[in-house]
């Protein structure tokens, strides 16, 4: 078939029924959300209706207080327009009443919904491999949890009472223009069904647009993130000019995806205004006649009138607000999108914990793995470690020292293979035992916004002031803190942002010797001290860790002389193990490293 023919009708067909499927499935997970407060939500409904139908009673007693009034003869019966007037007052006045108490309602409604649903997206967030967070934008993830629920918390508290108000003035509308005069009610058949489609027809041209215009706020986010992230960078490098040459175009991208989908959606009102307005016009006319002909009261002609603007009001209303109920949709999609990633896979059934009694004996046996199919970066790894040793690990850059890492955490499971803690393969293991059965310190210093104490003692519940202390003087890090303006109770900002990167990294190991585990992992975890502060730190951490097994990963060998053992990977393959000495003596690959490093 040519690119038009039936296949792409066929293809084209099958995408928009999967839409509607998508469509309606994020609609009905929104609904199970309300539904989960459904006292207040029939509450409200039952206000809905209510202040509805007090309002729907007004233009009835307008009517007959028009009547009141007899062409002609110059007689008022005041006492009836008055006492219509006043039921009016009172129907009014019940109805605003109602209608405030409903939207402070629905806000609490929103409210309630909205921290569930950011509480569901965080909790999967935790949940979730950290291969997720390898190949997905920080900023974009952010921006499903703040823009997108943002959005949605708009449509339920606003757009979600409008629609429900809608339907119910739009029904009792119409039954009181039929009770009034079922000829006029035929200039709607006309009118609305064109209303109808106008909207349907417009609506399916914007429903992809406010998708795309998601989209491309996540990836501004993302991009936004990286530039502020990375701004040291960006200027250490005069990349100025580029940074503002890819944001202007994401955010050229960003404001055009964002007016498109405005615009079209903005065309609804005015054309469906202009039907309504149309409508309203015919009813005057044949009105007149009818009066001509006796056939109605000009007190029924005014009630007829007033409820034909109940009746085309919101449904203009209900054109105003489909752009905001599809931008709703399309920001529930990205937020249900990122719920429904598979998380960890639960651990196998029956898995040991590895408890206080961990001797620190790990076991490699020919490991395979990659992060992509067909592309290995670890090649039938085999290493023993055991228990108190420490095993330097070193290579190239992308030989594959970071992965063995993830492996060892069980951040990535091995492709075939197994490892093994203390004779146990680690899949029969629980991963938050195996986890907490490691100390951890890495390149990337992570800090947290409050005081260094709580820092310090954030993977050791309840350690106490001594405690913390005496970690933080084996990481020689103490005198430092004590010359804080608070000392231990100084608040950190933000990724510690007021301490330097050194003591940043300090402060990460003194919070690692704090845990007591058997096995520690140090990946480049003095990378941002000076040499004569790391040499100390080694000798701290064989002083502290006698006994417990030790992952070193270093670029800068001159640190690993007196490591029990060296692994040096290539291309994911060990192609040398043993002491510094014995690999010196050797003359091979780490022999080459070691001299260019000094050379």
């Amino acid at each position: 078939m040519g690119p038009h023919g039936r296949t792409d009708g066929v293809a084209d067909a099958g995408s928009a029924l999967r839409f509607m499927k998508k469509r309606k499935h994020t609609i009905l997970r929104i609904g199970t959300y309300l539904m989960k407060y459904r006292v207040l939500v029939l509450l409200a409904f039952a206000m809905t209706v209510a202040s509805n139908v007090f309002s729907l009673m007004g233009p009835m007693l307008s009517g007959y207080a028009v009547d009141a009034i007899e062409p002609g003869k110059g007689s008022v019966d005041f006492g009836r327009v008055f006492y219509y007037a006043g039921w009016m007052v009172v129907f009014y006045v019940a109805s605003s009443a109602l209608s405030y108490i409903l939207n402070v309602l629905m806000i609490t409604i929103s409210r309630k919904v909205v921290y569930q649903m950011r509480k569901d997206v965080f909790d999967r967030m935790l949940a979730l491999p950290v291969g997720y967070y390898d190949s997905h934008q920080t900023g974009d993830i952010i921006s499903r949890i703040s823009y997108d629920i943002d959005t949605v918390n708009e449509s339920l508290s606003s757009d979600l009472i409008q629609m429900v108000t809608t339907v119910i003035t739009i029904a009792g509308a119409l039954g009181m223009m039929v009770a009034i005069s079922p000829r006029l009610v035929l200039i709607f058949t006309v009118t609305v069904p064109l209303s109808a489609l106008i909207t349907r027809y417009i609506t399916g041209k914007t429903r992809p647009l406010f998708r795309a215009r998601s989209a491309s706020f996540g990836r501004l986010n993302g991009f936004a993130e990286e530039m502020v992230t990375g701004q040291k960078t960006t200027k250490a490098y005069c990349g100025e000019e580029k940074a503002l040459h890819d944001f202007a175009e994401k955010n050229r991208d960003s404001v055009e995806a964002y007016y498109r989908a405005e615009y079209y959606g903005s065309m609804v009102g005015p054309m469906v205004n202009f039907i309504n307005n149309l409508s309203l016009s015919l009813i005057s006319v044949f009105g007149a006649f009818l009066y001509l002909y006796g056939m109605m009261r000009i007190g029924q002609i005014s009630s007829f009138v007033l409820y034909s603007r109940k009746f085309s009001g919101p449904i203009n209303e209900a054109a105003n607000i489909v752009s905001d109920l599809q931008s709703a949709i399309a920001a529930a999609e990205r937020v249900f999108t990122l719920m429904d990633e598979l998380p960890e896979p639960a651990d196998a059934p029956g898995a040991a914990e590895l408890g206080d009694d961990v001797r620190g004996e790990v076991e490699l046996s020919h490991v395979d793995f990659g992060y992509e199919p067909g592309q290995p970066i670890l090649k039938d790894l085999s290493l023993t470690a055991e228990p108190g040793q420490l095993i330097a690990v070193v290579g190239p850059t992308g030989a594959g020292k970071t992965t063995l890492i993830n492996l060892l955490m069980r951040f990535y499971d091995a492709e075939s293979g197994e490892i093994r803690v203390d004779g146990k393969e680690i899949r029969n293991i629980t991963r938050k035992s195996l986890r907490k059965a490691y100390a951890m310190v890495l390149q990337d210093t992570w800090l947290f916004h409050g005081t260094v104490y709580e820092n310090l003692a954030y993977g050791r519940e309840g350690a106490g002031r001594e405690e913390v202390e005496k970690a933080a003087r084996a990481a020689y890090i103490h005198s430092f803190i004590a010359h804080l303006p608070d000392g231990y109770d100084t608040v950190l900002r933000e990724d510690g942002a007021n301490i330097s990167k050194g003591q940043k990294q300090l402060l990460t190991i003194a919070r690692a010797m704090l845990q007591d585990c058997r096995m520690l992992i140090l990946d480049e975890a003095t990378s941002n001290v000076d040499t004569r502060t790391e040499v100390r730190i080694q000798e701290a951490m064989r002083k502290l860790m006698e006994g417990k097994t030790c992952f070193v990963i270093a670029h800068r060998l001159s640190t690993i002389r007196n490591a029990d053992r060296i692994l040096v990977i290539s291309h994911g393959e060990v192609v040398e193990q043993g002491t510094h000495r014995s690999l010196m003596d050797a003359r091979g690959f780490y022999y080459q490293m070691y001299q260019a490093q000094f050379r």
